[in-house]
């Protein structure tokens, strides 16, 4: 399959950057997937990379692009079709919970090791300025966040990567799914708190989810261009209650700090007891009301982007 790639990416050189993107992405997937070092079931990601890439090309303003459109190279086509026969089956009927470059952050991690920081962070770097040929930023994350229950240098790394789907609507899509199937429940209730048509970016009024970390968490972001140190966002702020002096608010849930905490708090059980939630109006009812919100703005943009299809389920991968 490896020439048959290379004769497609040579194909598709010049292309629209989200084609040219979404190819290299599944490239590098199976590519990566055949390592000698790859874990016991990387098939079961590069299924989904395939499933949330396809589902992005459905719902994406002209031009759409089919499975079709992106596997130019019809000996790949049929035999990732062969291997993978559930994202072409269901990725016109269901949603993913998360977007593609989070598939390649764990296949990475998987691969070197969640202790190996640098040669992670190196090899997405490598991986990024690849897919950002010609400033083109489809499908592609600009920052990766890396939490720790706390500083010592034998604690276990959790990763996450900033929102990849470049457009607006899709990325508020794929930040409700992660709200509802995918993120630790407080950090879905921060996002919540603030998740809104609204884009003045308020806090509800009747739910704050919004949380407080043990001070002894570590969460740090950094470039995956450049590798340089990045401040939390205000918006990283209100949530998460993490330290800082900076005012932009960027959309809420699409920073890597949010998939980098909730993937700490899920495997965290003593750290994530001393999260606190410090606001009256969070309780079990207006938790319930925020998610139903949550799912009724899902419902409409999916509607908007006219996914008609959609069976209400979240798509689960499968290995082989």
């Amino acid at each position: 399959m490896a020439a048959a790639m290379t004769r497609a990416e040579q194909y598709l050189e010049n292309e629209d950057p989200f084609r040219r993107n979404a190819f290299l992405i599944i490239e590098k997937m199976v590519e990566l997937a055949s390592e000698k070092e790859s874990p016991a079931h990387p098939s079961v990601l590069v299924d989904e990379v395939l499933h949330s890439i396809f589902f992005l090309g459905e719902i994406k303003n002209e031009p759409k692009y089919s499975p079709k459109d992106i596997l130019v190279d019809e000996d790949v086509l049929n035999k990732l079709k062969g291997l993978y026969p559930q994202p072409f089956d269901k990725f016109s009927t269901q949603l993913p919970k998360r977007a593609p470059f989070s598939c390649v952050l764990d296949m990475v991690v998987n691969l070197n090791g969640q202790q190996n920081e640098d040669e992670i962070k190196n090899r997405l770097k490598e991986f990024t300025l690849k897919l950002k040929k010609g400033e083109a930023t489809a499908l592609v994350s600009n920052t990766i966040c890396v939490s720790q229950k706390n500083t010592a240098q034998d604690s276990v790394r959790y990763y996450g990567v900033s929102m990849s789907t470049s457009d607006r609507i899709p990325g508020e899509i794929i930040v409700a799914a992660s709200c509802c199937k995918k993120w630790d429940s407080y950090v879905a209730d921060a996002v919540m708190t603030y998740y809104s048509r609204d884009k003045k970016k308020q806090k509800k009024s009747y739910f704050d989810g919004t949380i407080k970390l043990p001070e002894q968490v570590r969460c740090k972001a950094f470039s995956l261009t450049d590798g340089t140190l990045m401040a939390p966002c205000r918006s990283c702020g209100n949530m998460f209650g993490l330290t800082t002096s900076e005012t932009k608010e960027w959309p809420y849930g699409n920073c890597a700090e949010a998939e980098s905490l909730s993937n700490l708090l899920k495997n965290e059980n003593e750290t994530r007891e001393q999260v606190q939630q410090p606001s009256d109006t969070c309780t079990p009812a207006n938790r319930q009301k925020a998610v139903e919100n949550v799912k009724k703005l899902l419902k409409e943009h999916v509607n908007m982007q006219q996914f008609k299809r959609w069976d209400g389920d979240f798509y689960t991968p499968q290995g082989n």
